[in-house]
């Protein structure tokens, strides 16, 4: 018997599923991010308002920083361009940026695990491996930032 699937690891797998809609149908997508997580709530134990509060703050805080988090993302890849890398893959280091960035209440490793796990499941094997390097590099240079050492952030043009 398989341990039922925590409340936050379901909200960052229901986030992700419409940060990817948004990314492959573009902003001009017809679904409202709220009727989206709505429909994607709407089964089983998701009608938990726990769930989906949390995946409707990953998804906003994601899509409103979007911008910042890409840019972040770009100068730990840089021989990457974040439109060549597999979808999947850009939505998972996106919003664990933005976990990282911006949600103080969920320690960085805990991010950076649950979005490991996201890329292993919902990606390739190879995806834990490409995600984790990505992110310990953010967290990293975040850490830096947070105690004024030398390093240069990125920022919104």
């Amino acid at each position: 018997m398989t341990a039922p699937i925590r409340r936050r690891t379901r909200a960052r797998e229901i986030a992700l599923q419409v940060l990817f809609q948004f990314d492959v149908r573009g902003d001009g997508y017809p679904g409202e991010v709220g009727k989206t997580l709505a429909e994607l709530c709407a089964d089983e134990s998701e009608q938990d308002t726990e769930v989906a509060g949390f995946a409707a703050q990953l998804v906003e805080g994601t899509r409103r920083h979007v911008a910042a988090i890409d840019l972040r993302l770009q100068g730990v890849t840089r021989n990457w361009d974040l439109k060549r890398m597999a979808t999947v893959d850009r939505n998972v280091l996106r919003m664990a940026t933005y976990e990282l960035m911006c949600v103080a209440e969920v320690p960085p490793k805990v991010a950076i695990n649950e979005a490991i796990e996201l890329g292993k499941k919902f990606s390739t094997a190879n995806s834990g491996g490409f995600v984790n390097g990505i992110l310990d590099r953010i967290r990293i240079d975040l850490e830096k930032e947070r105690k004024g050492e030398s390093t240069t952030p990125p920022t919104a043009p």
